[in-house]
């Protein structure tokens, strides 16, 4: 159900920013083209988190913490899983450099169930798509 509102959601401001009259959009500036080796995303050619930076994560008593026992990088993501007392779990964030063995912390949030990532040709029981994520001792 909250996946589905979500979905709903998104697409309501989607259709909403489509929505500029035309006389806005001829006034705005073209996107510049893509660098040779950067990864294109489908309507510009551009990177899709360009001058986006991971969100940094306050201490908050529903993080999750845990050891890194697997990282991997498709998609313009990280994927990471994380053992938090015995319990593994997958998070992914804005493409990050996480190392094994690292203690991350991230924040809670509902897990996408069932989540097939196209770029890791891999189907993820549960995966919690996170804004950022902490590495201890990383600056």
């Amino acid at each position: 159900m909250k996946k589905s509102v979500l979905v709903l959601l998104l697409c309501v401001v989607a259709a909403a920013a489509g929505c500029k009259n035309k006389e806005d959009a001829s006034k705005a500036t073209p996107a510049p083209a893509a660098k040779p080796g950067a990864p294109a995303d489908a309507s510009h050619g551009g990177d899709p988190h360009a001058g986006l930076k991971p969100m940094e994560i306050p201490n908050a008593p529903n993080n999750h913490k845990g050891k890194v026992l697997e990282t991997m990088n498709a998609g313009g993501y990280t994927y990471v899983q994380v053992d938090e007392k015995g319990q593994k779990l997958w998070v992914a964030v804005m493409e990050t450099k996480v190392t094994v063995g690292a203690t991350v912390e991230f924040p809670d949030s509902p897990p996408m169930v069932n989540f097939q990532s196209k770029s890791l040709n891999r189907t993820f029981d549960k995966i919690i798509f996170a804004p950022g994520i902490k590495i201890e001792g990383a600056k």
